[in-house]
């Protein structure tokens, strides 16, 4: 399976922006100030494209994390943030926003050297995508409310009752390492929005836009204490912040195993929990496509970030009658994308983030070869000192009990089946204990509908995939999650529902 890769784009020199913010010593940010952790572990930077390491960030100790809680604890509890009237919070959120445009290109380029993704893609896609989410959630804080009810109470009485929305207090959020600044973003935004205050924790493999993100806070008028960030393991500082008894909510995003784990140990405080955890997407491609567009397009769900994406479309069902056409088109586009380092020019996949990822998605290759699988386009991974490189990777031949098929990979590994007739596909289709996306390409728009009413999926798209928006809830079904992230559903999701009835004479 190994493969050289020497003529892949070697990754061009840093600009001084990324240089600076690499170079930084290891610090994290609690009460509007950086300090130097209690401990003297740390955490290496590596990038992926070089898979050489490029800096340190603080391995955080149970001492930081308290420390971090006990100054967002501090600021919520004494209303410097949450008793800000909600126009206030909304401003300076939107001052927020404006601050990180105008450091849009550098701040792209630190999220490409830290996760391999191309920079194009940081540039023009995650950047915009994460500055959409916060001005879209700034607007929630002057337009939320509660309801006036007149209640159905015995006659003997008059009452006025009404029902307010509070902040729900100090949030832990923890971020994946697959999109570090849009998640940053989507959990982020609504909680300042709400009136919440926040201690964050970037992943250990890609901390530095969300370090950077730090530097801002002061000029666009964000008090000290509400919003902190600390670094560091998710078995230890990502464990002691969900445990923290002064933490009301934990939001998390990565995979379902760890999901759980954070469910359980959230349980033991009663905490709110919203949980975005894994995918295994169908791409359900009907007769009526034509093959070689629709292929182009299947690509794209599946090898988008490397296939590092919760609703990347891994599970391919294409009707027999086009089934041959489409594996010949998407095995053509396997072979046709350009993978190369993150910054080189002309990339459309960079590499996975770390060196063990890329062994986890080289594991389930062979695993599927061993299988009897058919390895139709790539299934090759780069050497070792080459980057954290695999090949676009089309498997055929495959039967539902294959792990490739049952289980996530999260990477560009995509398995093509075919199908006969709807009442299969749906089965197939929902035959896993994820739920999280979906996506469904034909020209009948009736078909597209009753297909989508079917799936068991949190999100499903009619000819598109992956299509995300701040003003539309997401998040999964089953094993993929509790809870929505974004519109009306992710804001709700940082409050707390209050009940007032008064009698009234």
């Amino acid at each position: 399976m190994d493969l050289a890769f020497a003529e892949l784009a070697t990754q061009p020199d840093y600009s001084p922006e990324t240089r600076a913010a690499i170079a930084r010593a290891p610090r994290i940010f609690i009460n509007g100030r950086w300090i130097e952790s209690t401990g003297d572990q740390t955490i290496d930077i590596w990038d992926p494209s070089t898979g050489q390491i490029i800096g340190a960030q603080v391995d955080a100790t149970q001492v930081d994390i308290d420390r971090a809680v006990r100054a967002a604890r501090t600021a919520f509890d004494d209303g410097r943030w949450s008793n800000l009237a909600p126009a206030a919070r909304e401003r300076i959120l939107l001052r927020l926003a404006d601050i990180i445009e105008a450091h849009a290109e550098e701040l792209a380029e630190l999220e490409s050297v830290d996760n391999g993704k191309p920079l194009t893609f940081s540039r023009n896609m995650d950047l915009p995508s994460g500055l959409g989410y916060l001005r879209q959630m700034a607007g929630w804080a002057s337009r939320a409310g509660g309801d006036c009810i007149n209640p159905a109470l015995h006659p003997g009485g008059l009452f006025h009752a009404y029902v307010r929305r509070e902040p729900i207090g100090v949030v832990g959020q923890i971020v994946p390492w697959n999109f570090p600044f849009i998640m940053a973003m989507m959990k982020v935004a609504p909680a300042l929005a709400a009136g919440c205050t926040i201690v964050l924790k970037p992943a250990e493999q890609t901390p530095l836009t969300t370090l950077r993100l730090a530097d801002f806070l002061s000029e666009a008028g964000l008090p000290d204490g509400v919003l902190n960030i600390v670094t560091g393991r998710g078995e230890t500082a990502g464990d002691a912040l969900v445990r923290h008894p002064l933490v009301d909510k934990i939001a998390f995003t990565g995979s379902t195993n760890v999901g759980k784990i954070i469910n359980r140990a959230a349980t033991d405080t009663l905490k709110r929990v919203t949980l975005e955890l894994g995918g295994k997407s169908p791409v359900i491609i009907m007769p009526d496509v034509d093959p070689a567009t629709t292929a182009g397009h299947a690509a794209g769900a599946i090898f988008f970030n490397a296939g590092q994406v919760c609703v990347a479309g891994s599970r391919i069902y294409a009707h027999r009658d086009v089934f041959d056409d489409l594996l010949e088109g998407l095995s053509a586009q396997a072979k046709g994308w350009n993978v190369g380092a993150a910054l080189a020019e002309g990339t459309q996949m960079g590499p996975l983030v770390s060196a063990e990822q890329q062994a986890r998605v080289g594991g389930y290759i062979e695993a599927g070869r061993k299988a009897g699988a058919s390895v139709v386009a790539g299934g090759h991974i780069a050497g070792h000192g080459n980057g954290y490189f695999v090949e676009p990777t089309v498997l055929a031949d495959v039967s539902p009990d294959m792990s490739v098929v049952r289980e996530e990979i999260f990477g560009p590994v995509v398995v093509a089946q075919r199908f006969d007739d709807l009442d299969q596909v749906i089965a197939a289709a929902n035959d896993t204990e994820l739920g999280l996306a979906a996506s469904i390409w034909t020209k009948d728009v009736s078909a597209m509908h009753r297909l989508a009413a079917r799936v068991k999926a949190g999100i499903v798209w009619g000819n598109c995939h992956g299509v995300i928006d701040p003003a539309l809830p997401f998040g999964g079904f089953k094993q993929s999650g509790l809870g929505r992230e974004g519109g009306r559903s992710g804001f709700d999701a940082y409050t707390e529902e209050k009940t007032v009835i008064v009698k009234l004479g």
